[in-house]
């Protein structure tokens, strides 16, 4: 599944072909995503400004004068810059078309991504306003997260995970986030200590941003805006490395299941 970094990866990849320009046609082949795209779409879209393309959480957003296109790739989407010469693919589901030529083509074979438009300011729309804030903004830090755990019994890796205490940490970024800090993934979350939230969430920061520098972690169906790969899963330390020596002790990594979602830690570096 696409998470933050490939999301930011195709936000950044994107905005420079589609900022400024002005929306000819938009083709919709499979309306079918994880929620119906709006019959009124192409009509409400044609003839209006991208005027920019920014990110949310995980999704996507389209801004212009009139409303907002919300996108998310949910599990397997990638959104690409085409020609109008490129074959239309089995999965290729909707397509910006652009007054200069240009083709934005949102790809999803599980279909569980989504394309909705609001009028409203995005940041009231039912699935952005409850959001926690952003890793990578100043408002996120050690202090918010020793606040938000105290009394917590959860594991620290799904406090973490949790989109209403912290977006976009996901489990990749989450296993690694932890091996950097030195936290073992299974400890209640209010036994965390402020000290150790503070290099938490600097570890968070420097995970996320290191992702987005080598374009995401491709694992299975992740591709940028040209098709091509993330690199970021050649320097994963623990996430895909069960079994296998702990880069800081060489001691075996173990593999166990937190909220049903594969975790590796070492049992010796992480405290």
């Amino acid at each position: 599944m696409p998470e933050l970094p490939e999301v930011e990866t195709t936000c950044r990849g994107i905005a420079p072909h589609i900022e400024g320009q002005i929306i000819k046609q938009v083709i919709i082949r499979q309306p079918k995503l994880r929620w119906p795209v709006p019959e009124t779409l192409s009509q409400t879209l044609t003839g209006l400004s991208i005027q920019s393309v920014s990110r949310r959480a995980k999704y996507l957003l389209f801004s212009t004068t009139s409303g907002t296109v919300l996108l998310h790739l949910g599990m397997s989407g990638s959104l690409r810059i085409m020609s109008t010469d490129q074959t239309v693919g089995k999965h290729d589901h909707i397509d910006f078309i652009f007054n200069d030529g240009t083709i934005l083509r949102f790809n999803d074979p599980r279909r569980f991504g989504a394309v909705l438009w609001t009028t409203e300011p995005a940041a009231e729309h039912q699935l952005l306003k409850n959001l926690g804030p952003e890793p990578l903004l100043p408002d996120f830090n050690g202090e918010l997260l020793y606040s938000l755990s105290r009394n917590r019994t959860i594991a620290v890796k799904s406090f973490i995970m949790d989109s209403h205490i912290v977006v976009g940490v996901g489990n990749i970024y989450a296993n690694e986030a932890l091996f950097m800090a030195g936290i073992q993934p299974t400890r209640q979350a209010g036994k965390v200590s402020l000290a150790r939230y503070q290099k938490l969430a600097e570890c968070i920061r420097v995970v996320l941003q290191q992702a987005i520098q080598q374009g995401g972690t491709t694992l299975r169906d992740f591709v940028n805006e040209v098709g091509k790969p993330g690199y970021f899963q050649q320097q994963l330390k623990v996430y895909g490395r069960a079994g296998l020596p702990c880069v800081g002790c060489n001691q075996p990594l173990t593999e166990i299941r937190i909220a049903n979602r594969s975790t590796v830690f070492c049992p010796n570096c992480q405290r």
